[in-house]
């Protein structure tokens, strides 16, 4: 029999193997004894080799080519099962309903365990057996409903349904369909209902998608919050009154979270129960395509935040035991059940989920328009523990072995390959956590096809720093470690604080740094306290740090931008189903009397300053200091100087800083100035002429007067900097 790695060429491989230099020395070596490998396979540590020294990362080498050989195989199953991806992906068009042209209904569904299906609703008196489904081949069902006398359909659009399910032992369920795209909750009950969503005017799309953006700049937003009111908020609110601030602020991308239909608001999006259903709490589907459509017109690309990770528990209103089996979408338990979550696991190795997931996506892009995806829960996906209770180190054998599961990182491949081979502009984020070699890397290449992952350690590392150390204990050196520490080649998204950090149970970093003065001390018509002094200057420097030394691209949560107040807190049981904490004020924005407009106006002026130099698009910052005694951290990246001083009480009037390029410098973002809060202590008019005085591993330097708790950007005013 034949191995699956056998007759096996990853196209782009020696462009992995020259970006990861724990795996390039083994290239000759591993060619060479590639056949000789396959065949003596010892286990998950490695493999027995004639040359034994690189027993264990030519292992990993033949791991890498082991996957790709699995992605091509589901390619080549696809092409001769389905004829192609293309066909498999639009699989949304023939499963659920669908009207067809003569007004006839057409409904069809993937339930291999039940015994019968029925379809009932308001369409035919709620019976329970006047409509049942014929079985197909391969656990397939389907129902075909002749249009009414007068042409019209059988079943209206916004009619109410339910599929009813017998199971073999005799039971009686009554679900959803999974492919429903659009579910509503009764005021009078927990469980959603199934609606047709069939109008005769649906909304058509008029402005097209904008070009993928060089840097990244993602304004992270929950539809259902953004509001003042303590309500939860509409689609319609968010078209008209957060996208003219968002385009203000200067983000060119809205990753919008907790979109699919989810039927517990306080789960924050992450327990899904519709996948194709965009919630209907906060409006219409039509709704949502103009929000997005309104924000392709602004230049503004939209990703949604989908979670394939796992699926909620639900039974009457989710995925879970929908054709009575404990495994029709989702391994059987235990393995089926991630416990923690309290949510079912599904099996990537199935045909049908495979259908259903890769659909998905593709529905999300082609009928709503969005731009990408933020893929939720990636590590959990990836491995057998799902993290738990694992500190990844950045030994490659956490990465390779037993405890990764190939087939859901077999669908990542998968599903990376095909929307960038349909939508080539398309954009794909993973938040992992582990560190995954290669996860942002190519599939051609070997790698998972990711364009970026989240730079998760960089907001733990400021709440660390917030919590445990006072200011003049803050350690230079390891901030700027942690910032820079990622795989070369791999592209990050770096952040100072998400959503995760503005939950009730953590505080913002507004709130580490000023906690309750925000409420009686925000006020620009009274003197700074020292506690907001210190919390204002540090929370832009953070900012601007992290944006700058941090990633390839930048994310910040909505309202963390101007210092939201309050950390968030969804109506459940235990706030008395309150919306106080549900929602972000903008309101204190309206009024310049509050400092809330001072860090907007920060944030926004700090967006507009990359967009003109286009440092996150470039490569990495050349970091010149790092001095523990001054709190003073130095770097050059896309031909612009950054300096900051973090010391508390320290000003330096005459501090030499590295440079590459000679010429004379200037001013272009200066976190003192008195608009942004700070205390205005530096004449913008000023030029700093560079000296052939060799410094800090850079040709040139200059003097710049650097006053405490500053951040300074400065570009040379003879470089033309159209990037």
């Amino acid at each position: 029999m034949a191995e699956p790695t056998d007759n096996v060429t990853i196209p782009e491989f020696s462009t992995l193997l020259q970006m990861d230099p724990y795996l390039k020395p083994f290239e000759k070596d591993f060619k060479r004894s590639f056949p000789f490998l396959k065949r003596q396979r010892s286990g998950h540590n490695g493999f027995r080799s004639c040359h034994g020294v690189f027993r264990k990362s030519a292992g990993r080498l033949l791991l890498i080519v082991k996957k790709y050989a699995q992605f091509q195989k589901c390619l080549c199953l696809l092409e001769e099962a389905e004829s192609g991806f293309d066909q498999f992906t639009r699989s949304y068009q023939s499963f659920g309903v669908h009207r067809q042209a003569n007004n006839g209904m057409l409904f069809k569904e993937w339930a291999p365990a039940a015994e019968a299906l029925f379809l009932t609703g308001d369409f035919n008196g709620w019976d329970n057996f006047s409509h049942p489904y014929k079985k197909k081949e391969f656990g397939k069902w389907e129902l075909y409903i002749p249009p009414k006398e007068d042409k019209s359909p059988a079943v209206e659009h916004l009619s109410k349904l339910k599929v009813v399910v017998h199971t073999r032992s005799g039971e009686r369920f009554y679900r959803i369909s999974p492919w429903a795209k659009y579910v509503m909750k009764p005021e009078d009950s927990v469980i959603y209902d199934w609606v047709v969503w069939d109008p005769p005017h649906p909304y058509l799309h008029i402005h097209p998608r904008p070009k993928k953006p060089r840097s990244l700049r993602i304004y992270e937003s929950h539809v259902g919050i953004a509001s003042p009111e303590g309500k939860i908020a509409s689609y319609t609110n968010f078209t008209r009154n957060v996208l003219p601030r968002i385009k203000d602020l200067g983000y060119n991308c809205i990753q919008l979270m907790a979109i699919m239909e989810h039927a517990y608001y306080a789960s924050f999006g992450y327990q899904i129960t519709s996948f194709y259903a965009a919630s209907s709490r906060y409006g219409t589907p039509d709704e949502l395509k103009q929000l997005i459509d309104v924000a392709h017109s602004l230049g503004i690309i939209v990703l949604l935040d989908v979670v394939h990770s796992h699926a909620s528990k639900n039974t009457e209103d989710g995925l879970n035991k929908f054709d009575g089996s404990d495994s029709c979408f989702f391994h059987s338990l235990p393995r089926g059940e991630h416990k923690q979550w309290d949510s079912r696991l599904f099996n990537y190795s199935s045909w049908e989920v495979q259908r259903f997931l890769l659909s998905n996506l593709r529905w999300w892009m082609e009928e709503y328009r969005f731009d990408g995806f933020r893929f939720d829960g990636v590590t959990s996906m990836l491995y057998h523990h799902h993290g738990l209770g694992t500190g990844f180190s950045g030994d490659y054998s956490e990465y390779f072995g037993l405890q990764v599961d190939e087939d859901s990182l077999v669908y990542l491949m998968v599903a990376n390959h095909i929307l960038h081979t349909l939508y080539p502009d398309c954009i794909t984020i993973a938040e992992d956590v582990s560190g995954m070699p290669g996860l942002c890397r190519a599939v051609t290449e070997g790698g998972c096809g990711f364009d970026y992952r989240l730079a998760m350690a960089i907001p733990d590392k400021w709440i660390q720093i917030l919590k445990e150390y006072k200011d003049e204990e803050w350690n230079m050196g390891n901030i700027v470690y942690t910032l820079t520490n990622r795989r070369y080649g791999e592209n990050c998204i770096a952040y100072a604080e998400s959503h995760d950090q503005a939950l009730v149970g953590d505080k913002s970093l507004a709130f580490w740094l000023m906690d309750k003065e925000m409420y009686t001390n925000m006020s620009a018509l009274i003197p700074m306290t020292p506690v907001i002094d210190r919390g204002i200057q540090l929370h832009k420097m953070i900012r601007l740090l992290t944006n700058s030394l941090g990633g390839e691209g930048y994310l910040n949560f909505m309202g963390n931008e101007f210092g939201h107040p309050e950390w968030l807190d969804f109506p459940r049981k235990g706030n008395n189903e309150s919306y106080h904490y549900a929602r972000r004020q903008y309101d204190l924005l309206d009024t310049n009397s509050l400092r809330y407009s001072q860090l907007y106006a920060f944030d926004r002026d700090m967006h507009r300053t990359e967009d003109k130099y286009g440092w996150l698009a470039s490569g990495p910052a050349f970091i010149s200091a790092k001095h523990e005694g001054d709190k003073v951290i130095v770097f050059e990246r896309a031909n612009v100087i950054f300096v900051f001083n973090f010391h508390p009480t320290e000003s330096y009037s005459n501090y030499r800083v590295a440079v590459s390029s000679p010429g004379k410098y200037k001013i272009k973002l200066d976190s003192d100035e008195g608009q942004y809060g700070g205390h205005g202590r530096l004449d913008h008019n000023t030029e700093f002429f560079t000296e052939a005085v060799p410094f800090n591993g850079r040709s040139h330097s200059m003097m710049v007067y650097l006053p405490c708790r500053t951040a300074l950007v400065l570009a040379n005013e003879e470089i033309d900097y159209c990037y």
